[in-house]
């Protein structure tokens, strides 16, 4: 592996500290630009965007907001086991081109216990079998079926239920375009895959169909599923959270600590590998060439990039340690150059820094305050009584708050012996993360086309190779030219 040092151009340089050359525009329009770069050997996304594994930040809502929008969201661990592994489940249960497990209830099941399945499920309908287990189709119980009433609550969904007779279904083997035809046909929302003894073998949605037709860009696996992440630690029991969360579904793991190049997380990524050999996983974070090195020497299939630099963090303020995050990403490049992808963590506070950490060699950027606030992100929009002003908490996660809320209570005086290096913050609310997300692969499209490229691919490769040929390093009259408004 390289070691070559790092320029002097990024020598102590953040985001604000560069700018690029415009090069000649070779695209008719920018919406033609290709992002799709590579999280992980074999996983590509098309927005090169990650949610952080922060519990402020990434929960199962975000998750799917993001693959819909072709970027991973790493599901946060400061929870139990289960519902880390709950979490993934509810991702991967959604939007599939074939939902291969539906849910079924029992016909003999009470009207009021379907109707709190469906919903802490968030679905419109239900398959009925005809006995408990048995898979056997009885019918499907939708919404529109559900009264209202009290009076109905503890009779059978049998009583409500579209019945096997007056259903249509279809074998397992169908193809999604004739099974599209079928519903458009018989103006059907679900399509049930059953056997030739009624048995239950999958269930196809017209809404799943129509998202995967207007989501074009979504991270999906061979399966139609939303691809998902999940994070684990390096101690304790991490690896039966690993087991937990790749039965239930995760598509990559993500073993995160504040200091990786350390011989705890040396320890664990050996034991993670000997169990889950094949298993695309993710580490950090380092802020040197050196540790990037030391991970991909690991074996880790991705190394996470950023010591201090995220706004929910005091690591640089209370240690003095860190590298400026340009700085570290072009170090972490140049010493592994294009053999193990690199994620850019913390410090993005505008869309430019986005392009600029993928131009200077990172692969993929994780972001976190830049996706709080939202509506996916976890916790509850307040007004603040001062201002009126709608807000969410943002936190790292070494802040004493999320320290706290991940704790068991006899844990809780020895994590606050040591003091913590993260912070809670008040962001504005600001509405649907789709917006967001759309904004971001515009400048990213823009970024792409001032620099002279058709494809992030290929003007990544351009300005990696030789930075001193693109990127302007600012003086401070030129950063107040380019960023002061």
């Amino acid at each position: 592996m390289s070691k070559r040092p790092c320029e002097p151009l990024f020598l102590g340089a953040t985001f604000d500290d560069v700018l690029f050359r415009p090069q000649m525009g070779v695209v008719d329009s920018r919406r033609q630009i290709d992002l799709s770069l590579p999280l992980f050997r074999g996983i590509a996304l098309r927005l090169p965007v990650v949610g952080a594994n922060m519990d402020t930040v990434t929960g199962p809502e975000m998750a799917k907001a993001l693959a819909l929008e072709g970027g991973l969201g790493f599901l946060h661990r400061n929870c139990p086991i289960p519902d880390e592994a709950r979490a993934v489940a509810q991702v991967k249960r959604q939007h599939a081109h074939i939902i291969e497990q539906p849910k079924v209830l029992w016909r003999k099941h009470s009207l009021a216990g379907a109707r709190r399945l469906m919903e802490h499920l968030g679905i419109s309908g239900i398959l009925v079998e005809d006995k408990p287990g048995s898979r056997m189709l009885a019918g499907i119980l939708s919404h529109r079926d559900v009264p209202t009433f009290a009076a109905a609550d503890e009779e059978p969904v049998e009583h409500f239920m579209t019945p096997f007779e007056r259903l249509v279904t279809a074998p397992p083997d169908i193809t999604l375009e004739a099974a599209e035809q079928r519903m458009y046909q018989h103006r059907k929302e679900k399509l049930p895959l059953v056997d030739d003894q009624r048995k239950i073998r999958g269930l196809i949605t017209m809404r799943d169909l129509r998202l995967a037709k207007n989501r074009p860009h979504s991270t999906k696996d061979e399966k139609g599923r939303l691809r998902v992440g999940a994070t684990i630690g390096a101690r304790g029991d991490y690896l039966e959270r690993a087991d937990a969360v790749l039965e239930a579904g995760a598509d990559c793991v993500l073993l995160d600590v504040a200091h990786a190049h350390s011989r705890v997380v040396e320890q664990a990524v050996r034991a993670f590998r000997r169990r889950f050999p094949r298993v695309p996983l993710a580490c950090g974070n380092v802020g040197t060439g050196e540790g990037a090195r030391f991970l991909a020497r690991l074996g880790v299939a991705a190394v996470k990039v950023g010591i201090g630099p995220g706004r929910g963090c005091r690591t640089r303020l209370e240690t003095a340690a860190g590298v400026p995050q340009l700085q570290a990403i072009r170090e972490s490049y140049l010493a592994l150059g294009e053999r193990v992808p690199l994620i850019a963590d913390g410090g993005v506070r505008d869309d430019k820094d986005i392009a600029l950490a993928i131009l200077a060699g990172a692969s993929i950027v994780m972001l976190g305050s830049a996706l709080a606030g939202t509506d996916e992100s976890p916790g509850v929009t307040i007004e603040n009584p001062a201002s009126g002003q709608k807000i969410k908490i943002y936190r790292g996660m070494t802040s004493p708050q999320a320290v706290l809320a991940g704790a068991r209570p006899d844990e809780t005086d020895d994590l606050l012996a040591t003091p913590q290096e993260g912070q809670s913050v008040e962001v504005p609310y600001r509405g649907s993360v789709g917006s967001i997300l759309a904004r971001i692969r515009g400048h990213l499209q823009s970024a792409v086309s001032y620099a002279g490229e058709s494809s992030l691919r290929e003007a990544r490769a351009k300005f990696a190779r030789a930075p001193e040929r693109y990127f302007v390093r600012l003086s401070e009259a030129s950063r107040r030219e380019s960023f002061v408004r």
